[in-house]
């Protein structure tokens, strides 16, 4: 190994010790409030006077999204479940979209007070959060195509055969657990889920009975039949999960959902949410969702024109680290680049959000506009480098020649030609980021494929909004090219 070769080595397992230090500085300090949260958990949320739920608005008839009013606005039997705990304690509902396996750690993290889901209380889950009575039993079913309803007829028939579930959900578990030779297809939403089913890609999916059947009485095409699980009444239905240790929280929501049992509120909250869902399919065209296109759109374009901006200046700055004479800042460039396009962007998205989170408390969309910006600028760097590497050596030594100094040289010689040699590399990068920004979605943020999936969920129709985004995001990514080969053409003629 040269010597180089060990510098940067040594930076890369620097800077993955400083990660995994932090990571653990940072576990140490969660225990500590979740510790002390056992105390003045209810407290705090009083003091803020806000109940901050985390949940994943794609599961109808729990929770979902509707437009009443030309506003667009998260509904269902768990939001309502949500607002009946929030005005038992006497604060403000305050609801955060994320996807479903994503809603723990929201609360682990501090980024919620609580999650709420269709959240079944397993003893796996016990071991990281706390959960309240449960508010609604609904059992299990699996969906299939009702023209093969007679040969899935019931789990049995489901042997050594392939079965959709959401990923992280009781459900993925039990059909893995409990049908000989299966192979489970995890997916993160249902509506994916169901798209495989009717495209035969899995012979069945399983979901909560209410699920299944607020699926059937939209689709004419799918039917259901019954799980036969036997399962422990303790893991069996939805509750409200929050930090471990908040047991004087938990106290005070029990208070309400022990009120929704006794009353059987959950009656009245699913036929209002069936209400809600009949209005969804009553047009389910997608000119009809145009505003959550639009919106999805808008996100987009802002998280991935603000990344593109810090991306270069970013880029640029490492870029010339790289060329520093100086060793740290050389291998502190070297260890980033390399540390970065070695990890996925979703990971560093999920970092970002809940990993700094904890220190200091971002927005989704800030979160992800720094994750998505601090990924692109590993990899302009190295559009960068190779477009510095291009410019002839001659150049140098001829400015040098000239009395210009190290700065000037690479200011007013070399930059502007690298620019035109690598404009073209970094054209690709910006179109590339408008689609890999849809990671965000991952934690909450309203882009295009966040969208996409609501319109999906709402309407039961898999295939039409995913083929609109498609266009929506070929039509950004089209114009966007012919601008960048406008600017490249008038490079390659300019003396």
């Amino acid at each position: 190994m040269t010597i180089k070769g060990k510098h940067v080595l040594q930076a890369v397992l620097a800077l993955c010790l400083s990660l995994l230090f932090f990571v653990s500085f940072s576990n140490v300090t969660t225990n500590d409030q979740t510790a002390y949260a056992a105390d003045n958990s209810l407290q705090k949320v009083k003091e803020k006077g806000t109940l901050v739920v985390a949940t994943s608005p794609d599961y109808p008839p729990y929770e979902f999204q509707t437009t009443k009013n030309g506003n667009s606005k998260i509904v269902g039997m768990d939001m309502s479940v949500a607002k009946k705990v929030a005005k038992g304690l006497g604060v403000k509902l305050v609801v955060k979209s994320m996807s479903f396996d994503s809603l723990l750690v929201a609360i682990e993290t501090g980024k919620a007070d609580v999650a709420i889901g269709g959240i079944n209380p397993t003893a796996k889950r016990r071991q990281s959060v706390d959960f309240t009575h449960i508010y609604y039993s609904g059992g299990q079913s699996f969906l299939v195509n009702k023209a093969e309803k007679l040969k899935y007829s019931s789990r049995a028939k489901l042997k050594n055969q392939k079965v959709g579930a959401q990923t992280g959900t009781l459900q993925y578990d039990l059909a893995k657990q409990r049908i000989p030779g299966v192979t489970v297809k995890g997916m993160d939403k249902n509506t994916d889920l169901v798209l495989a089913l009717k495209t035969h890609k899995v012979a069945a999916v399983g979901m909560e009975t209410p699920t299944a059947k607020a699926y059937v009485e939209n689709d004419s095409s799918l039917a259901m039949i019954p799980s036969g699980y036997k399962l422990n009444k303790n893991d069996v239905g939805a509750a409200i999960a929050a930090p471990k240790g908040s047991t004087a929280l938990i106290n005070a929501m029990n208070k309400s959902v022990d009120q929704i049992k006794k009353q059987n509120l959950t009656d009245g909250y699913l036929k209002t949410a069936g209400t809600y869902m009949k209005t969804n399919t009553n047009n389910t065209s997608m000119f009809h969702y145009w505003k959550y296109f639009a919106k999805g759109v808008e996100y987009t374009m802002i998280i991935s024109a603000i990344s593109v901006v810090f991306g270069v200046l970013l880029g640029t700055l490492l870029a010339l680290m790289r060329f520093s004479h100086n060793k740290l800042v050389h291998a502190i460039a070297v260890a980033y680049i390399e540390f970065v396009r070695g990890t996925p962007l979703m990971v560093q998205v999920m970092f970002v959000y809940f990993g700094i989170g904890i220190i200091v408390n971002l927005p989704a969309l800030l979160s992800g506009i720094i994750a998505v910006s601090l990924n692109s600028g590993a990899y302009v760097a190295e559009i960068i480098r190779g477009g510095i590497d291009s410019v002839a050596k001659g150049q140098t030594e001829a400015s040098q020649s000239l009395g210009l100094n190290r700065t000037d040289t690479m200011r007013y010689v070399v930059m502007p030609q690298a620019l035109k040699n690598i404009w073209p590399a970094l054209g690709n990068e910006f179109i590339s980021l408008i689609k890999e920004s849809s990671i965000v979605s991952i934690i909450g943020v309203t882009d295009l494929i966040y969208q996409l999936n609501i319109v999906r969920a709402d309407t039961y129709r898999g295939v039409m909004p995913v083929f609109i985004a498609m266009i929506l995001y070929f039509i950004m990514t089209f114009i966007l090219t012919r601008i960048l080969n406008h600017y490249e053409g008038k490079m390659n003629h300019a003396k």
